[in-house]
């Protein structure tokens, strides 16, 4: 198989980026994820309607970097898991494969940061 020379000179270097990219990432939605599934968990106990939800929401600046790094680490994180799966489990090339999970990390973004303007 035929390697460019780019995945040559910094391979090694850039999977361990992705590597450490994804561990970082995780240490960041561990405590997000637990937050917003609490969240989730008083919104359904107190019976909160989602426009009481967005009432809350709404202008809050603090909600709205809590989502966005939400975002931000989530565009990150899974689409380097994913990577990983395909590159271990698929006979892709390692360049399509990148590709492939970089548009999904983009597409992830994009929808991610649109609900959290919706939302805040």
């Amino acid at each position: 198989m035929r390697r460019w020379p780019v995945c040559q000179k910094w391979g090694n270097k850039v999977e361990l980026l992705l590597f450490i990219a994804q561990r970082v990432t995780a240490m960041i939605l561990a405590p997000l994820v637990i937050i917003h599934l609490g969240l989730i968990l008083l919104a359904v106990r107190g019976s909160l309607t989602g426009a009481e939800i967005l009432a809350r929401t709404q202008g809050s600046i603090g909600w709205a970097l809590f989502y966005v790094l939400f975002v931000v680490a989530a565009s990150v994180h899974a689409p380097i898991g994913l990577r990983n799966i395909l590159v271990e489990w698929t006979r892709l090339s390692k360049p399509l494969i990148n590709v492939a999970v970089l548009v999904f990390a983009l597409l992830l973004l994009s929808v991610g940061l649109r609900a959290v303007v919706a939302v805040i």
